[in-house]
């Protein structure tokens, strides 16, 4: 089944998007998913940018928040940044057609309640209920991402983002995996996705090292046969990074691009063979 392909663009780092565009046309990806930094990016101009390269905005992965932090004022604090990341999909429709996919999930890199767990998961569960209405409202697709336990101690397997979802009442809101995350967190790869199922919004890729496809040991062919049996459409998302120490940055080194971009063609050219 053919998707389209597209890649985190803060895997580039601290690179103009221009930059990042020339680069992901030469190897032959049909559009991004675009970090959702809202001080930098304008809608529609970024929308134009990317399709005079042949692009599109796939999807947007957010800028740190905490929808889930014991004080009301940061929680407050993300539901808007999310409504405002909401607000920018629809803008970017009307100049590309389609809206893009806006991933949601908790802070990154905190990985323990400050209150209790308990009380966190009822702040999240608020939180993800206010912005899938606004969401519904607009028409904006979105996804919770689910991550690892070294990124986040909230929603760590396709089976825990079904149940939020549920306890939440989610309209706009699917699942998003990432095949690097569920290489720590899911016993079968495959039988999560087909658990998921039909709540599959979109997939990220990375290989258990989050180097290339088939540069680790993830049984990528078995889990491409689960996304046929799941029916799944959307994009796939890239989202390798360059070797190195501290996962949080893309940028390891002066080479890093090099092998970021090396990385990209070989995942590009694995996908496409699929």
């Amino acid at each position: 089944m053919a998707r389209k392909l597209g890649v985190c663009t803060w895997t580039y780092g601290p690179r103009p998007l221009a930059e990042i565009a020339a680069s992901l046309a030469a190897l032959g990806y049909d559009g991004v998913e675009l970090h959702g930094d809202l001080e930098t990016f304008r809608a529609g101009d970024t929308a134009r940018l990317l399709a005079d390269h042949g692009l599109s905005i796939l999807s947007l992965t957010p800028a740190d928040c905490d929808p889930s932090h014991p004080d009301q004022a940061v929680r407050a604090a993300a539901v808007d940044y999310y409504r405002r990341l909401i607000d920018f999909a629809a803008e970017a429709r009307e100049v590309a057609g389609g809206a893009p996919v806006v991933s949601f999930h908790g802070l990154v890199t905190r990985i323990k309640p400050i209150a209790s767990q308990e009380e966190e998961d009822r702040h999240l569960v608020d939180s993800v209920r206010a912005v899938d209405a606004h969401a519904t409202a607009a028409g904006v697709p979105m996804v919770y991402e689910v991550l690892n336990r070294y990124e986040s101690h909230q929603i760590n397997t396709g089976a825990q983002a079904l149940a939020l979802l549920q306890e939440a009442g989610a309209k706009a809101m699917t699942v998003l995996l990432d095949a690097y995350h569920m290489n720590i967190e899911e016993r079968d790869l495959p039988a999560a996705i087909l658990q998921v199922g039909s709540k599959l919004g979109l997939f990220h890729v990375a290989d258990s090292n989050r180097e290339a496809i088939g540069r680790g040991h993830t049984d990528f062919p078995a889990i491409i046969a689960a996304l046929d049996a799941a029916a799944y459409a959307g994009p796939i998302i890239v989202e390798c990074t360059a070797t190195g120490p501290n996962p949080f940055t893309p940028v390891k080194g002066p080479d890093y691009l090099a092998m970021q971009e090396t990385f990209l063609r070989e995942s590009r050219d694995w996908l496409a063979a699929a």
